[in-house]
């Protein structure tokens, strides 16, 4: 049987064993990410697994370089990798993935024993006050993309100065208008009286 054979069998294995499990995502025939824990549990990790064209024959790619690990110490990453790099040479020559996973499901707590999570959150403190609040500095908002298109639909409604003529949005209009009639309808303030 080729690698490549030996690899769809275990890919068919996979979908059928995880079918429906959000813990398994299939990014590609021969990427897959599998998360160990629940969501919101703060010894969740997850294994980004790719197998290169040579699998099982040759170990596949793991790594815990997702997003979702950034709280995870360096020195948690390389316990784990470490451990599952053992349980891929004890499997080597054979389809793993099944088995790479569910023991790091089973070991979840062995793994993460020493974990404390990372806080990447900077905070900036007053040096001349100790009791002065903690500032905290603010997301820049990111400005919105337009197309060469939307550009050219804007520069087309406005006015030399880059601004959109007075009452091109009518519920604006409708909006001043309702807040400004009370003050010039007689008709209005009688019935408000």
């Amino acid at each position: 049987m080729t690698a490549n054979e030996e690899q769809e069998m275990e890919l068919e294995a996979l979908r059928s064993i995880y079918e429906g499990d959000d813990c398994f995502k299939e990014l590609s025939p021969v990427s897959f990410q599998f998360r160990i824990g629940d969501l919101n549990e703060p010894k969740s990790f997850l294994l980004d697994v790719s197998w290169p064209e040579t699998y099982p024959e040759t170990a596949p790619h793991v790594s815990l370089d997702a997003f979702f690990n950034n709280r995870i110490s360096p020195e948690t990453k390389q316990l784990i990798m470490s451990k599952l790099h053992e349980q891929v040479e004890a499997n080597l020559g054979g389809a793993m993935m099944y088995t790479l996973f569910e023991w790091a499901k089973e070991n979840q707590e062995m793994l993460m024993e020493n974990h404390q999570p990372v806080v990447s959150a900077v905070t900036l403190t007053s040096t001349s006050d100790a009791n002065s609040p903690i500032c905290v500095s603010k997301k820049k908002e990111k400005k919105e993309q337009l197309t060469k298109a939307q550009k050219r639909k804007m520069i087309g409604r406005t006015d030399n100065k880059g601004e959109l003529p007075r009452g091109w949005n009518w519920v604006d209009v409708i909006k001043h208008l309702s807040c400004s009639r009370s003050k010039f309808c007689p008709h209005l303030q009688q019935h408000e009286q």
